[in-house]
């Protein structure tokens, strides 16, 4: 199930950073198009920032989909940077899905919260599998050890020696 859920995050990733990345990139043409200025602010440097915007937040999450691939392509947990990048990109979709709520509605809300599951779905199935196993030592209660418990048995101490 592991391999499954980190190719549909991947894919899902990917589409966000189209869409991010697209979205941000139109609000910056009708910004310049607009050629209106909000609170005081130039129309170009708003456009501009809208376009950076977009680039920059559409790469992260590009990213953090080519992480989610690589975990699914090599079917080994996300190390180090891989690893840090998910846990951001579950925590940005944790704080959008709460923005979303509010501002958007609860479709948004719910797409943000399936794409936070699915991320820490993908961060926990793996969590832990780099650790070899340990060997099962569950000797039984009367095995002949001398022990009451099944583990090893008591010594008593030396006894002291007089002069």
């Amino acid at each position: 199930m592991r391999r499954p859920v980190a190719w549909v995050v991947a894919v899902v990733l990917f589409v966000e950073a189209l869409g991010v990345g697209a979205l941000n990139w139109f609000l910056g043409i009708v910004v310049d198009r607009q050629d209106m200025s909000l609170a005081g602010l130039d129309p170009d440097v708003m456009s501009v920032s809208s376009k950076v915007g977009g680039v920059v937040f559409g790469a992260y999450f590009a990213l953090c989909g080519l992480v989610a691939l690589l975990v699914a392509l090599r079917d080994r947990a996300p190390a180090g940077f891989g690893r840090v990048l998910l846990i951001s990109a579950a925590v940005v979709h944790a704080l959008l899905g709460a923005f979303a709520w509010g501002l958007v509605g609860w479709t948004a809300f719910l797409f943000m919260v399936v794409v936070f599951a699915l991320i820490v779905l993908v961060l926990m199935t793996y969590d832990g599998q780099g650790a070899p196993a340990k060997p099962a030592e569950a000797p039984s209660a009367g095995d002949g050890d001398g022990s009451a418990d099944g583990g090893s048995p008591v010594t008593p101490p030396p006894a002291p020696t007089t002069p």
